[in-house]
């Protein structure tokens, strides 16, 4: 049942792709001296492009193509030409640290976004009082 518009099924996807992000960034962090340990990453900038290639939109004409939105999932790949350290290590503290840190602010943007949703709900329920 669709109670509420999408836009809290896209804050809940924006929030499982930063709780990703953040768990690759910090195995990156934690295996930061682990011989031959290649940095990993989650690719977001081509499922976007996909995702955009995909909009829903309203046919008015049989003849207008189809629009079609379908599920799909950040995927964590390996950087494989990457090599930072004399023992094969492909991970550079500076950019995992400045990674974490954008992670962190787009978290925090998603959640003020889903709690001020949640408050005009309340204020909704509430009858504006």
């Amino acid at each position: 049942m669709k109670l509420f518009s999408n836009t809290f099924n896209t804050l809940e996807r924006g929030l499982n792709y930063a709780s990703l992000n953040q768990k690759v960034i910090a195995q990156n962090i934690a295996n930061v001296d682990t011989p031959n340990y290649k940095a990993k990453e989650v690719e977001f900038k081509t499922l976007l492009h996909n995702s955009m290639n995909q909009l829903d939109a309203k046919r008015t004409d049989s003849r207008h193509f189809t629009f079609q939105s379908a599920a799909q999932h950040p995927a964590v790949k390996t950087k494989v030409n990457n090599q930072y350290n004399h023992n094969g290590n492909g991970v550079d503290l500076d950019q995992e640290m400045s990674e974490m840190a954008t992670n962190q602010i787009y978290f925090n943007a998603l959640t003020d976004r889903i709690n001020g949703k949640f408050n005009s709900l309340q204020s909704v329920i509430r009858g504006g009082k």
